[in-house]
């Protein structure tokens, strides 16, 4: 398909007049030109980062070293990561918990301040608006982040839904962290490297858990949490004081902890089992049917209180029609959207992550299937470029994760 699109992209240009190729090219250099940067977009390219358009904005993919190592690299040593295109926000007043539970999935009010949870934004119809990591710094203050790609429909739905909230007399109120980078520093050597740069004792900061810390002189917001199945954190640093931060990283490191970019960050996360938005999960899917039953809060699912909570709530008493899985498979990796059969060539789902992995050496993917075929160990057929590839429904996480937990 790449190939084919390549060479339809080449016969069209050959075609176009020379007025009509420099508008394309003034248009393509307009859209490169109007992507947003982080303040380390310098600082990536002049390590060598390969910089692509990315929900709006000019991001890494790779460096100088490959996907493959660099993947590698992250779960032996560790990897830095520039996520400052994701937006966080802070919801405060004495209701902010109570409107966010309207929200969301998770017991909000349950959690004890300074402990945190994935969530999931829903929609009327029980559907994934956005997943989100969310923090109760204090029991009147909110701290959350949400996908880059996701940003604008997220925070206009949180606004509709605050003005209505407020109008009864609600008391909350927002700030949206755009002074703030964010970093995400993932592996083995993320707590001893960023121990150095803090008095804070980290070895009393557990999976989940967040702190506000002076972190290389600079006042962080600092999450024990990541994307990629390994122990790790996000730091929510001022943007003033961002590049002093990576640089300072990557120097108490000794060159083992890498720039690493969105390509291994997907494939981090998908040895993990952790869904991407827009992939696998939608706004159709429901976190039922996205493996995500566990982030529904024990009240919850008593209480409901969220949007769609109907729709949810009747499929956790009487099961989802479609689940998210785990497949290995034969041939060529599979991709988004490659069609999953039965062993008789019926068709019994989709693909909807896939590729091959750097640690495990072999082909993994998630997709999601018809409920009964959904057992670890049950065979499927999986179509790449219209043949059909052994597959095996397969537990996830494919790599054990390494969360920072009290023994």
């Amino acid at each position: 398909m790449r190939g084919s699109l390549w060479q339809l992209g080449q016969s069209i240009i050959r075609r176009l007049s020379e007025a009509d190729k420099k508008a394309v090219a003034r248009r393509y250099f307009a859209s490169v030109a109007d992507l947003k940067k982080t303040v380390l977009y310098d600082f990536h390219v002049a390590h060598g980062g390969k910089m692509v358009p990315f929900a709006g904005w000019s991001m890494p993919i790779q460096y100088k070293d490959s996907i493959m190592d660099s993947t590698v690299n992250c779960r032996e040593n560790g990897g830095m990561f520039d996520v400052s295109h994701m937006c966080g926000l802070s919801l405060k007043g004495k209701d902010s918990v109570s409107f966010l539970e309207k929200l969301v999935i998770a017991d909000v009010a349950g959690l004890a301040p300074g402990t945190g949870t994935l969530t999931v934004f829903t929609n009327e119809k029980g559907g994934a608006i956005d997943d989100s990591v969310i923090t109760k710094v204090k029991d009147d203050h909110i701290y959350l982040v949400v996908n880059a790609g996701c940003r604008d429909k997220d925070l206009a739905h949180i606004e509709e839904h605050m003005k209505a909230f407020k109008a009864k007399g609600g008391d909350v109120s927002w700030h949206i962290h755009d002074e703030r980078s964010l970093l995400a520093l993932q592996g083995p050597l993320a707590a001893p490297v960023l121990q150095h740069l803090t008095n804070d004792d980290l070895s009393k900061l557990y999976f989940g858990e967040f702190r506000i810390l002076d972190i290389n002189g600079a006042t962080c917001f600092l999450t024990r949490t990541g994307y990629t199945g390994e122990d790790g954190f996000e730091i929510s640093v001022p943007s003033e004081n961002a590049l002093d931060l990576a640089k300072a990283i990557l120097e108490k490191s000794e060159g083992k902890v890498r720039l690493t970019g969105l390509g291994a960050r997907d494939s981090l996360r998908l040895e993990a089992g952790l869904c991407l938005y827009g992939n696998d999960m939608e706004q159709h899917i429901s976190p039922v049917e996205a493996g995500l039953t566990w982030a529904i809060g024990k009240r919850r699912r008593a209480e409901g209180g969220f949007l769609g909570a109907e729709v949810i709530l009747k499929q956790l008493a009487e099961g989802p029609s479609i689940r998210r899985v785990g497949f290995t498979s034969t041939g060529p990796p599979p991709r988004s959207h490659s069609e999953i059969q039965d062993e008789k060539g019926n068709n019994i789902g989709e693909i909807t992550s896939g590729g091959f992995s750097p640690c495990l050496k072999k082909n993994i993917a998630m997709g999601y299937v018809k409920s009964g075929l959904h057992k670890a160990g049950t065979k499927a057929k999986i179509l790449v470029r219209g043949k059909a590839y052994d597959g095996v429904v397969t537990k996830m996480p494919f790599v054990p994760t390494k969360y920072y937990k009290p023994s």
